[in-house]
């Protein structure tokens, strides 16, 4: 049908390398269509060719690469529009005997595309993802909106859809009714100087395995696997240097959740080792901590055992000054008025005695008087 994608078409300068390197992640295989061209088969079926990049090619500065055909009903036609509109014709229509017609052309901003309508039922692809088919075409280009409007001329691409890829940069997709075919952006600051370009999507059973495989192969990877609306992608490198990518429709596994009970353990045993190693810090402190008074006290008396003796009779102490008795010295400080008491008290013991002999002196008095 009219603007679906039909073929695909590797451009290497070494086609036996290309042969064995992607049969390891696509299941390919190989069918020779004449001394000069080889078809890459799925299921037994051809869908894409290699074709050799030779020195003159690489003189005119075209490099190893993937490039997809758009069906045509009228290849001539659609030529002479795709010129109208601003683009550029690389191969003018031509027939390959007994299989179609074909045209490779340039959109107006610079991007390559082939255009063929076979001599016998129509291989195009209706959108739907098959393992080890092309599955997506993106294309990356100076003004997406220019582009789009191009292809939508030319080919009745209807728009799909338009998502902001952050930073204003906008993702157009198109397709035809409920049929996506791919997308289309402007080229991003940091891609501003690679020249407008088709980069076509393997559709795999795993994105993954394939990449894992495609690297040890020697491809390498330009974008990492990443999820995407529907499933994941990768962007590679085949070791000659053609542009491809992955896609399939698995989700990235989330990491798995520990059971509730090993949830528990591995947070019990945590905090188990949390406790334990502020208790192994307070001990070594404290044993840091005894361990310096011992070397402090050790080192102490090591210092008074080593002190020199004193030669021949010991210095005599200084007396001690004499001390008052105490009762002077309170009496030094007593006022005057306890100091006549006290001599008082001491004039008492006189009276006293002289009470006791004038009492004694009255009783033998008595006494006498009482006996006559």
């Amino acid at each position: 049908m009219h603007g679906q994608f039909c073929w695909y078409e590797l451009t290497t300068p070494d086609i036996d390398a290309s042969k064995k390197f992607y049969p390891r992640f696509t299941g390919w295989a190989t069918q020779a269509f004449d001394n000069d061209y080889t078809m890459w088969t799925t299921g037994g079926v051809p869908f894409a060719g290699i074709f050799r990049l030779t020195d003159d090619l690489r003189q005119q500065g075209i490099p190893p690469n993937w490039m997809p055909y758009v069906e045509s009903d009228n290849v001539d036609e659609t030529t002479r529009k795709a010129a109208s509109l601003g683009g550029t014709v690389v191969v003018s229509p031509a027939d390959i005997p007994g299989t179609g017609r074909f045209a490779v052309l340039q959109d107006p901003q610079g991007a390559t595309f082939g255009v063929y309508k076979s001599s016998v039922a129509s291989g195009g692809w209706d959108g739907s993802p098959v393992v080890g088919r092309f599955s997506w075409h993106e294309l990356m280009t100076t003004d997406y909106r220019k582009a789009f409007e191009f292809y939508r001329a030319l080919f009745g691409w209807e728009k799909n859809g338009e998502m902001d890829m952050g930073g204003g940069s906008m993702y157009l997709t198109y397709g035809k009714g409920d049929a996506m075919y791919g997308g289309i952006f402007t080229a991003p600051p940091e891609m501003a100087g690679m020249h407008p370009f088709w980069l076509v999507y393997i559709h795999v059973k795993d994105v993954g395995k394939a990449v894992e495989t495609a690297t040890k192969a020697g491809a390498s990877v330009q974008r990492e696997r990443m999820e995407i609306p529907g499933g994941t992608i990768a962007i590679l490198g085949d070791p000659q240097g053609a542009g491809f990518a992955l896609h399939d429709t698995n989700t990235l596994a989330a990491p798995a959740q520990p059971a509730p009970s090993a949830v528990v353990k591995k947070a019990v045993k945590k905090a188990a080792k949390k406790v334990a190693t502020r208790v192994a810090k307070a001990v070594t402190a404290v044993r840091d901590t005894v361990k310096t008074a011992v070397k402090k006290a050790t080192k102490k008396r090591a210092k008074a055992s080593a002190r020199p003796k004193a030669k021949g009779k010991p210095k005599a102490r200084k007396a001690a000054p004499k001390r008052k008795p105490a009762s002077r010295a309170k009496a030094k400080a007593r006022p005057k008025k306890m100091v006549r008491k006290a001599r008082a008290s001491k004039s008492r013991p006189k009276k006293v005695v002289r009470k006791a002999r004038a009492s004694k002196t009255r009783r033998a008095r008595q006494g006498r008087a009482a006996r006559r």
